[in-house]
């Protein structure tokens, strides 16, 4: 069995010290936004023919039962001929040769190279700081650069070897070397010291994966298949198989988690996986993917031996697991950050001794106990856990996404399940997406003023070239622009970023630093995303609502931002209840040639759900007044009326649900009538759906795609009924106008990529949440009489099949009728 490492996690697990201190930047800056390899790849092409650039290092420690595998990639070796007369040719070749292959323990080891060759072991890191003023190379990045030379040194038999950090700054690509000589006795008690420290780590994971493999061995599908579910099943187990992605449409009910989850565990069994990522939009839903893995685990029958051994981590965002009101991560503010690296690894080793459900309160318990930060402690666990479950962010977010696994530009044998895939279209575009607020700008202005002349001069700078922009818009909506056009803005925000950097740097305890870092952040994100625009991107500039004025890199098509994501693990499973037109995700969420897709048949008897198209009512703008509302109003009533019960109501917006609401309670009265506010806070939305759990009738009007239009799971006699007002179509404005533009130029219908399709995934979300177990009776009803038209009919799901369409004469009549059929 092999246990595996990458020279920078090793380095970065093992010899972490100290306090948590976000008051610095510039650790983080060191290597910040050099992860497209610019920097690197600049410096590698200047150097000469003795530079070898991105070479593969690996090293094994053999012990009794596994071995310990060390892999990186030096991003360059140095060898230099030192006497081209006495140099053995042979000799100066075998040390060039540098493949994985030639530095494997069982190589015979060559003569001595050291008295006819200098060897370099050169790192890269790209800074905004300001290079002058560095003092010295940073721990971690000298720590993995001996790394790489003494496997260089140990497998070709060097007595000494050279070790340079090489700096670059982003914006003026000036230049900076620290170099270290060490002899090889010197790296060798180096190197086996930090071995010896990683051994006991090993040793736990080799003895839990053998724990968990003999496990899932042994591991049966926890329940009688339902139909269609096999097959499922099946497809996910070969598609991880094929190294592919799959995206099922599979309806509420066909046990989509259990069939994902399981057959995943089982891979990892056999090796062909060695982690699951479980991803989703939404806290709740990640609710199914625990509960999925208590079932396989059989946690609720603590009587007997479990089934499945099995560790899992729930990661929670910042600021919801953090002691504080408001985190603040420096030991000044919070004792959790203080000494924390000192302490971290030995709550960690307890808690993965101790637990395999490592959930949000379990964490935060062992947090308490070693006085460690819970949030950095939980992505800690991630590293050892089976499966992690968290955010979409962790894998997509261009910077929250997990850095102990991501970083190395390596594909893994990870597996990522993405739970309500089509959720990550606008998550992405958000994700990969940036802007420039010019008010935004002045405010920060103001801010520094009084205390760094030089920030304000620039800021200035880059608010002159936002008024040169802002002219262009004249007195359109907005206006798109072309990477030329911003250049010389982009050079400015460089410029500014690098000196709020050192700003930063120099002024812990400054008054404004805090806005200022915030601010920071922002720049960091815009000149990332800038970094990355392409094709799928359109540049615009537009005054908002407000009156403010943007520049937006849009991504308009996240295709290629999310392949590439997903291409860091083996295989991807996209899964969804609403993932139609399966043409339209596939292309928005990065699908490649040979990648699956699979529609899972339904499992419930659509004779339990009434499905009612209302043919002479519409939410179109040029028909909304008085008169419409009353219609809707009236139709309400008529649903809500025919059996006593709890219903939902989804509008098109707030305003609209308000102008309906009044009217139906002049009407009706507002007896059993809840109204969604636009600005719940959780306790809020807590009661309001607790109002759904009782013995009530009660009718709930809410916005179609907000909170309660997806992802609530309201069972049984929870909810019997949902009026969806309208197709859901979102509000004209200038970033659907520039997606509708995209699309047509791309030859697609650019109304539906923009418009339509998204609009009627709402609809489909919102309607699943009425039937949510095979037991479950209810009644769908489609306000607009636009859902008859083909282009919309041909949108439905299969179980769709079994519409009716009505009018206000005859909608009563007709779900009487159903309600009668089941009573």
């Amino acid at each position: 069995m092999e246990i595996r490492t990458s020279v920078r996690r090793l380095v970065e697990f093992i010899l972490r010290s100290g306090d948590i201190d976000n008051r610095r930047t510039a650790k983080a800056s060191a290597d910040a936004m050099q992860e497209g390899g610019r920097i690197h790849r600049m410096i590698q092409r200047r150097m000469g023919p003795d530079y070898h650039a991105e070479v593969p290092l690996r090293y094994i420690v053999m012990a009794p039962e596994y071995d310990i595998v060390i892999d990186g990639r030096a991003d360059g070796v140095i060898i230099e001929r030192l006497n081209e007369v006495k140099a053995d040719e042979s000799l100066i070749s075998g040390l060039l040769e540098l493949t994985e292959e030639g530095l494997t323990p069982d190589i015979v080891k060559t003569p001595q190279y050291t008295e006819f060759v200098d060897v370099t072991i050169d790192e890269i890191k790209g800074t905004y700081r300001d290079i002058k003023r560095m003092k010295d190379a940073e721990g971690v990045h000298l720590a993995q650069a001996k790394c790489y030379a003494y496997i260089l040194a140990d497998k070709k038999n060097l007595k000494s070897i050279r070790v340079r950090i090489t700096y670059c700054h982003m914006e003026t690509e000036e230049i900076r070397y620290f170099n270290f000589d060490y002899g090889f006795d010197e790296l060798k008690e180096w190197f086996d010291g930090l071995i010896s420290e990683y051994r006991k780590w090993a040793d736990f994971e080799f003895e839990w994966r053998k724990k968990r493999q003999e496990s899932i061995k042994v591991l049966e599908f926890p329940f009688e298949y339902r139909k269609g579910q096999k097959e499922l099943v099946t497809h996910v187990y070969n598609t991880i198989y094929h190294q592919r992605k799959l995206f099922i449409e599979a309806p509420t009910g066909t046990g989509k988690t259990i069939a994902t989850v399981f057959p995943a565990v089982k891979a990892m069994g056999e090796e062909i996986t060695d982690k699951i990522f479980y991803l989703t939009a939404k806290t709740i839903t990640r609710q199914a993917a625990v509960h999925a893995l208590s079932i396989l685990r059989d946690d609720e029958d603590t009587s007997k031996e479990r089934k499945l051994y099995f560790k899992s981590v729930v990661l929670t965002a910042k600021d919801k697991i953090c002691f504080l009101d408001e985190s603040d991560c420096n030991p000044v503010s919070c004792p959790y950050a203080k000494g924390h690296y000192d302490r971290v690894n030995s709550a960690l080793y307890d808690i993965l001794t101790n637990v395999d459900n490592l959930d949000r309160e379990t964490i935060l318990n062992y947090s308490v106990k070693y006085q460690v930060c819970p949030f950095e402690l939980s992505l800690d666990i991630s590293l050892f856990a089976d499966m992690v479950i968290c955010d979409y962010n962790y894998l997509f977010d261009p910077h929250a996404y997990l850095r102990r696994f991501f970083t190395d530009g390596v594909k893994e044998n990870h597996v990522f399940l993405i739970d309500e895939a089509h959720n990550l279209v606008e998550r992405g575009r958000r994700m990969y997406s940036a802007e420039l607020v010019k008010e935004e700008l002045l405010r920060v202005k103001k801010l520094t003023k009084e205390h760094d002349i030089k920030i304000t001069y620039a800021i200035e700078g880059c608010n002159k070239e936002l008024l040169i922009l802002k002219r262009e818009i004249a007195d359109r909506e907005y206006t798109v622009l072309s990477e030329e056009n911003v250049a010389p803005l982009i050079r400015k925000v460089l410029r500014l970023y690098s000196m709020i950097e050192d700003y930063l740097d120099d002024h812990e305890d400054s008054p404004i630093r805090k806005e200022l870092l915030g601010f920071y952040f922002v720049l960091s994100h815009f000149l990332m995303i800038n970094d990355n625009l392409g094709d799928d991107y359109v540049i615009y500039a537009e005054i908002t609502e407000d009156n403010t004025f943007a520049l937006k890199l849009f991504n308009v098509d996240p295709a290629r931002n999310l392949r590439t994501c997903m291409e860091r693990g083996r295989a991807s499973i996209l899964f969804s209840a609403t993932l139609l037109p399966i043409d339209y995700y596939k292309k928005l969420l990065g699908a490649s040639e040979g990648d699956y897709e699979v529609y899972a048949d339904s499992v419930f008897d659509p004779e339990k759900r009434g499905l009612y198209i209302a043919n002479d009512v519409t939410s179109r703008y040029t028909r909304r007044g008085y008169g419409e509302y009353l219609k809707i109003a009236r139709y309400i009533n008529m649903v809500v009326s025919s059996k006593r019960g709890n219903y939902m109501v989804f509008f098109p917006s707030f305003k609209f649900m308000r102008e309906v609401a009044d009217i139906y309670i002049e009407e009706y009265g507002d007896e059993g009538l809840l109204i969604q506010s636009s600005s719940m806070k959780e306790k809020e939305r807590e009661e309001f759906l607790s109002r759904f759990a009782g013995d009530f009738s009660t009718t709930g009007m809410c916005v179609l795609g907000g909170i309660f239009s997806e992802g609530i799971d309201l069972k049984a006699d929870s909810l019997i009924g949902v009026v969806i007002v309208g197709t859901g179509i979102p509000m004209v404005c200038s970033e659907r106008e520039i997606l509708k533009k995209y699309f047509d130029k791309e030859g697609l219908n650019g109304y539906d990529y923009a418009y339509k399709y998204p609009g009627m995934n709402k609809v489909l979300q919102a309607a699943g949440r009425v039937i949510r177990t095979s037991e479950d009776i209810g009644v769908v009803t489609l306000l607009d009489e636009r859902f008859m038209e083909r282009g919309y009919l041909r949108l439905f799901p299969r179980e769709w099949g079994n519409y009716r369409a009505v009018s206000s004469d005859n909608i009563k009549n007709a779900i009487d009728i159903f309600w009668n059929e089941w009573l």
